[in-house]
């Protein structure tokens, strides 16, 4: 039987798993708070393939609020957990600090190691810069399918989270608020700087035209700077992920650039907002596979065929 992962708790602060034959960290899950100004949340950094090259970029110069691989709100109700300067329409991104909230870290209910893989299960309460409760999220992280053979392996992340305000949680994004293609929200990915015109590929197209898109899947390849060689990460979103229970459809559309950086996210709502009743739980599941190499449209096709959701 081969060694399971390897999980080092710096508590207060992160989570580092580890894959042990190669003594490669696969990431670190920072919950530890940040500056209040970049929207104090959890983030995956830095998350590396397993020949140990870096995918995630952290805080760069562009925007400070992108870290790695995390997931926030751009736009609810009013208020920015994203980070940053808020888009305001007709006036463009302002700094607007009173609308800056956070995600509070609570609890973890299990963080264990076992067969292969890693599961993190952690509790989070989402608030407004004023501070009161709007939203308590259960979020769960898993690692799976490490396969050094084929260079890969892959993470689930699953985030249930429900209103516990009196009246409706609104999801939107720059685009539900008047700025065309710049739907982001959700889960959010930023890629190091070398990954810069990296290609993009979908199920039937290609490029950053994909952004908007309606896909199963999108992956993106880059290549290093410092290292050899390129690497491929695949975001996929569960087939569940298109319904919002009784209240019907909400598909997921992609928000995706490789131009002037790396970024992909599946967004909850790139036109139109997600309207979150009181007491209601939006469950979101998503997919991210991480690989050496410049993976092709068929390889991806096989690797997610072979790995069922």
């Amino acid at each position: 039987m081969s060694e399971d992962l390897r999980i080092v708790h710096a508590h207060g602060d992160r989570i580092t798993v580890t894959e042990p034959v190669t003594g490669v960290e696969l990431f670190s899950y920072v919950y530890g708070a940040e500056a209040a100004w970049e929207a104090p949340k959890p983030y995956l950094h830095p998350i590396r393939t397993l020949a140990g090259n870096v995918v995630t970029d952290y805080r760069p110069n562009d925007h400070r609020w992108h870290k790695g691989l995390q997931l926030t709100a751009s736009h609810l109700s009013g208020s920015n957990l994203w980070g940053g300067n808020t888009y305001v329409h007709g006036e463009g991104y302002l700094a607007l600090p009173e609308r800056v909230g956070s995600m509070a870290h609570v609890g973890f209910d299990e963080v264990a190691s076992a067969r292969g893989r890693v599961v993190i299960a952690e509790r989070l309460t989402w608030h407004p810069y004023s501070g009161e409760l709007w939203a308590q999220e259960s979020r769960r992280v898993e690692v799976h399918d490490v396969d050094p053979a084929a260079g890969s392996w892959a993470l689930t992340w699953t985030s249930a989270i429900t209103n516990r305000r009196d009246e409706p949680l609104l999801f939107g994004s720059p685009t539900t608020a008047g700025r065309e293609g710049a739907g982001y929200t959700g889960l959010f990915w930023r890629g190091p700087r070398a990954f810069r015109d990296g290609r993009v590929l979908g199920p039937d197209s290609a490029g950053p035209e994909l952004m908007g898109e309606q896909a199963p899947w999108l992956a993106y390849s880059g290549e290093f700077d410092g290292a050899d060689g390129h690497a491929t990460l695949v975001f996929a979103h569960a087939p569940e992920n298109d319904h919002l229970g009784a209240e019907g459809t909400h598909p997921a559309h992609w928000f995706v650039r490789n131009e002037p950086f790396a970024a992909v996210a599946p967004s909850w709502a790139f036109y139109d907002e997600l309207e979150l009743a009181p007491g209601d739980t939006l469950t979101r599941r998503y997919r991210v596979v991480v690989a050496d190499g410049e993976w092709e449209r068929e390889g991806v096709a096989k690797y997610l065929d072979e790995h069922p959701w």
